[in-house]
């Protein structure tokens, strides 16, 4: 039978096409002379990235596709989760790759580094795509810099093929990972009412308002305390306390108008407890959590640059280290991030309104 015949047997080694895999460490075609033990070493960590962001892609784009539904199943929520907690732990064993390129010493990696041309981090085009899916604005980027027109530019250049060319534009013209989870808060019930409800615009505002009401009261104690204690005069404390609730009502409501996404956001993080903001409450602190991871990668980044070559240029013509810095300014979600400077403790919360919407059994 064939399945007996030895040169039809499946083995480890042709499954993961290991031989055609550990081929793939001698450097461009016609390579000269063969990567010396320390480039080997440099070559096989960088490679390990692009395997690792290959996966990453592919859960971001699972998620993607679920939480962009017209209306997203409370079943689909764990499923987004996993996908993108299973990205953060990807993204937290890269930042550990870090500490491997870090038994690199700078004389090593100086004795190579000329071979490595122009090339340079930034045209990792899986790296840019997954900064492109998540939603990273052109506008946050180092000079302005756009990842489409480069890519375009090694496109040109035949650095890259037309196949990948096409899967970064498509990806450019899409709505983000960020752009998708906003309008999925907006869909949030706040109050037991969703944005199609007629009265949803007044319920929203009352919600907003009693919440700006209890940053205001709660606000009042702080002062109070604080001048009790003598650790500083109410003037500058109230100036301080009354600017940030102006800050939340800028945030809740910018040029005037509620933002819907924003209220929900603020809702689940306020309400923590009820039942049914469990998941998506969940899903937050997932998204949250995984650009801090990200953040991180970027961060061990930047050290072990700094330890390797100092201030010098980058290979690939950038400030280096300067550039490298820059990026830990990036925040994708700015929303998730900026709601905490919102929030008042539970129990200096008005109550919420139909409780049973939300799992809970009214006493």
């Amino acid at each position: 039978m064939a399945e007996n015949n030895p040169a039809s047997r499946m083995t480890y080694g042709g499954y993961l096409r290991i031989e055609d895999l550990l081929k793939l460490q001698d450097g461009p075609q016609g390579y000269s002379p063969a990567p010396c033990n320390n480039e080997l070493h440099f070559i096989i960590v960088h490679q390990s990235f692009e395997l690792w962001f290959k996966l990453v892609l592919r859960e971001l784009k699972e998620a993607y596709q679920l939480l962009s539904a017209r209306s997203v199943d409370e079943q689909s929520i764990p499923q987004i989760v996993h996908h993108l907690e299973r990205v953060t732990t990807i993204m937290n064993l890269m930042t550990h790759q870090w500490d491997v390129m870090q038994s690199l010493a700078p004389q090593e990696f100086l004795a190579f580094r000329d071979r490595l041309g122009t090339s340079s981090g930034f045209e990792s085009w899986q790296m840019r795509e997954l900064e492109v899916i998540l939603g990273l604005d052109n506008s946050q980027r180092m000079g302005g810099m756009d990842p489409l027109a480069h890519m375009r530019k090694l496109v040109g250049e035949g650095k890259i093929s037309q196949e990948v060319f096409n899967n970064f534009e498509e990806v450019s013209s899409q709505p983000s990972l960020n752009d998708v989870l906003n309008d999925w808060l907006g869909r949030t019930p706040i109050n037991g009412s969703v944005s199609s409800d007629t009265d949803d615009e007044k319920i929203v505002l009352q919600f907003v308002e009693g919440h700006l009401a209890a940053m205001k009261e709660h606000g009042e104690s702080v002062i109070s305390h604080i001048v009790d204690i003598g650790h500083g005069d109410e003037g500058p404390v109230r100036s301080r306390i009354e600017a940030g609730i102006e800050g939340a009502r800028s945030f809740l409501m910018p040029e005037g108008e509620i933002s819907r996404s924003r209220a929900g956001l603020l809702f689940i993080e306020s309400y923590r407890e009820l039942p049914l903001l469990a998941w998506p409450r969940k899903l937050i602190d997932t998204v949250v959590e995984l650009e801090q991871s990200m953040l991180l990668f970027r961060s061990h980044h930047a050290r072990m640059v700094e330890r390797m070559i100092g201030r010098r240029m980058g290979t690939g013509g950038s400030s280096g280290v300067d550039y490298l810095d820059a990026t830990l300014k990036y925040r994708i979600f700015v929303d998730l991030w900026s709601v905490r400077t919102l929030l008042v403790k539970r129990d200096a919360l008005p109550d919420v309104n139909n409780l049973e919407f939300y799992g809970f059994a009214q006493s």
